[in-house]
Order: structure tokens, then C-alpha cells, then sequence
């Protein structure tokens, strides 16, 4: 058989294991009653749980060197061991390195090729602030009204989408924000939420007609909603009907984030109390506000206990800079002082944008593709399938299920 040349730490290695061979023979019996460091005279293996560094081969291959003394070892060892050279090569360093931890490399390069979808819907009252909101949390002008733009209050709830592709650190993401002007600013309001209701609807049905297609696009454009920003005027009191009413047919049906608007028109005690009143108006109808503490991972319990106790976020808005002590900050400046937009002492912006779009924006995703739109799928197919087996007439349901409608 072949022979290479025996490297110091191995002979260093065979004259220990001689001495502690005529010392006490037992004690070498099986890899389990190996002193530390650990050595047997089957293999020159250096166990798991051995800290000694003289005995250390840098952690790599170590079970590749033998000992022809004995020949055979326990099972368990063999069961253990990565596959080996052969006799006649020479035990290489990192000889058992397969490369699965490359893995996150390969999706994260195909990821950045590819981008990422986002799609916001905001939702209030004219003058409440939801364009510069926007505008300030990704630090661009996204929304589709410019600022001082003026027009013409429409008649019913409109939906108007703008979309935006924004690169930061060689990572693109394609935006797009939905505004809903005319929404709660007549004096009837009934019923003022179905073109809002509908649109999200709408887009669950356009991604459902792409995905049943016998012949499909590789990749289906995500025009999902993933994420809608509730705006609740600082009146101080509580929600009103129209709130209760919208947010229980929207938490249905996509992810919810309630904020209270300009919320520097409430001292720090109002708004406490306000908050105290929504989050009980919220428990008494049963209206669960993203994170839905009933579908979160293990994992992010803590993280969302924190958020949900800052929950409605009291933020402020603004797309100003000002100098405050030789630094730029965003703010909005009154005759008693400056309001610094990303302060966490003076309002919540700072937790909103860092839940949407630093440590919850791929949740985000995730929840609107295995929950919302799921449970959208499920009723749909199973509406199909109950015509299908003639167990259901209603001419309704026959017009909903048209190809063109789903």
C-alpha cells in the first residue's frame, strides 16, 4: 500500500498514544472511554468534544488519518465519519467540504437580479397626510400627488396607483403606492370602502387567472397588495364608525397598519390615551391589525410583542430638511419648536418605517401570499368546484367565476 510521509503532529500524536497504550490499556478500549483529548488506537480521530489544542488539526478532515493497529472500530464512529480518501492519496485539508453553505450565496445573486415587489395601499381622509407620509418613509417622491398640488374632491372613493423603481445598495425594489382619494370626505359615506375592498380583490383574482393558466409565465407579475396604512385622524377620542366599519372588512383581506396622523397636534398624554382607546375599540370588534400575534413564527414573539405595544403608531410626517446642531433632520417647525420627524422621544415614524421596510418588509410578503391571498384562492376554487359538480345554481357566483373576472 502506498505510504506518505507522516507529518510531526502525526508522530507526536502515535508516540502519546504508545506511552498511554503501556500505561493502561483499557482505557482504549472504545471512543467513549477516550480520555481528552481523545485518542484511540482504532483511529486517531479527535472527538467533538476535545479542546485541547495541541491535539487540533485546525478542525478540518481530522478523521482522515488511521492507525493500522487496529483495524476496526465501533459502528457509531463509522456511521459518523464523512466519505475518506483512499489509501493511496493523501489526506487534503477541507477534503469533507460538500459547499451546501453556498446556497445563500446562489438565491441571494438571483434575488438581486431579479428585485423585489412592493405594493403599499394608503388609506384616510383628505389633508391627513398620506402622500408626504409616503414621500418621507422611502425618502422619495413616490406618491402621486406632489406636494401643494390641489384637486377637485371627487365624488366617490377613488383608486389611483402610481408605481417607482428605487436602488439602494445594489438592491432594487419596484414600488408601488395606491392612494384612495374621496374616502370619507362626503356626508354619506356609505358603502365608501367598496372600491377599495374590490381593487385588493382585484388583484388577488388578476394573479389567481395568471396561476391556473395551463401555459403561465415563468415569473407572475406580484400586483398582490402587501401592505395598507391606515390613517385615523388625531381627533383624541376614539375610532369612529366609518374606522370600525372599513378596518373590519380590510384586516380580512390584507395586512393592516393603523397610524394616527399628524399626531403633533396631541401632547404626549393625549396621545397615550388615544392609543389606549383605539387599541380597545380594536379588541372589542375583533379587528386584528398586522402582526396578528395567531400566525407569527416563534422566532418573532418578542419583536412583535414590542411593536404591537406601540401600536397605533403616532407619526408625523414631512419631507423638510432642517439644521438642527450642525446636522440635516427632517421635521416640521412650529413657533414653539421643531418636531424632528425620525426622533423616537417626539413621535413613532422611526418604528413605522423600521417594521415595513427594515426587519417586517419580507413578512409583509409572505403573509399576503400565504394567508390573504390563500384563503382568496381557496374560495374561489372551491366556489368553481362546487359548480362544477352541479351542487350550486346561483347565476352570481357563475358571473364571478368567469375567466375574465378571476
Amino acid at each position: 500500500m502506498p505510504q506518505y510521509k507522516k507529518q510531526p503532529h502525526i508522530l507526536h500524536l502515535q508516540q502519546t498514544l504508545a506511552l498511554s497504550n503501556s500505561s493502561s490499556s483499557s482505557s482504549l478500549d472504545s471512543p467513549s472511554s477516550c480520555a481528552s483529548p481523545s485518542v484511540c488506537s482504532s483511529t486517531l480521530i479527535q472527538d467533538d468534544s476535545c479542546t485541547d489544542s495541541s491535539y487540533s488539526f485546525s478542525g478540518k478532515s481530522s478523521s482522515s488519518y488511521t492507525s493500522d493497529s487496529n483495524p476496526t472500530s465501533s459502528s457509531a464512529y463509522q456511521e459518523r465519519r464523512m466519505p475518506q480518501p483512499g489509501n493511496d492519496v493523501a489526506p487534503a485539508e477541507g477534503v469533507t467540504y460538500v459547499g451546501i453553505d453556498t446556497l445563500q450565496e446562489q438565491t441571494r445573486i438571483k434575488a438581486l437580479r431579479r428585485g423585489y415587489s412592493f405594493n403599499l395601499i394608503v388609506v384616510g381622509r383628505s389633508g391627513l397626510g398620506k402622500s408626504t407620509m409616503v414621500n418621507t418613509l422611502f425618502k422619495s417622491s413616490v406618491a402621486r400627488r406632489k406636494q401643494g398640488d390641489k384637486e377637485p374632491l371627487p365624488q366617490t372613493t377613488e383608486v389611483k396607483s402610481v408605481s417607482a423603481s428605487l436602488t439602494e445598495g445594489g438592491v432594487r425594489l419596484n414600488l408601488t403606492v395606491t392612494d384612495t382619494p374621496g374616502f370619507g370626505d362626503h356626508v354619506n359615506n356609505e358603502n365608501c370602502w367598496e372600491p377599495i375592498v374590490n381593487f385588493i380583490e382585484d388583484q388577488y383574482a388578476r394573479y389567481l387567472k395568471e396561476e391556473v393558466k395551463i401555459e403561465r409565465p415563468l415569473h407572475i407579475e406580484d400586483t398582490r397588495v402587501h401592505c395598507c396604512i391606515y390613517f385615523i385622524p388625531p381627533t383624541g377620542h376614539s375610532l369612529s364608525s366609518l374606522d370600525v366599519e372599513v378596518l373590519q372588512r380590510l384586516d380580512k383581506i390584507v395586512n393592516v397598519v393603523p397610524v394616527i396622523a399628524k399626531a403633533d397636534t396631541l401632547t404626549l398624554e393625549e396621545r397615550m390615551a388615544f392609543k389606549e382607546r383605539i387599541r380597545a375599540d380594536l379588541l372589542d370588534h375583533g379587528i386584528q391589525i398586522y402582526p396578528v400575534k395567531e400566525f407569527e413564527d416563534i422566532e418573532d414573539v418578542h419583536d412583535n410583542a414590542k411593536i404591537r405595544e406601540r401600536l397605533p403608531f403616532a407619526v408625523v410626517g414631512s419631507t423638510t430638511w432642517h439644521d438642527l446642531h450642525g446636522k440635516k433632520v427632517l421635521g416640521r417647525r412650529s413657533n414653539w419648536g421643531l418636531v424632528e420627524v425620525e426622533n423616537k422621544h417626539h413621535n413613532d415614524f422611526a418604528y413605522l418605517r423600521d417594521m415595513i421596510i427594515r426587519t417586517h418588509m419580507q413578512d409583509l410578503l409572505d403573509t399576503t401570499a400565504l394567508r390573504h391571498y390563500e384563503n382568496f384562492r381557496r374560495t374561489k376554487l372551491t366556489c368553481k368546484e362546487t359548480l362544477i359538480n352541479g351542487k350550486d345554481s346561483d347565476s352570481d357566483h357563475v358571473k364571478d367565476l368567469n375567466e375574465s373576472n378571476i
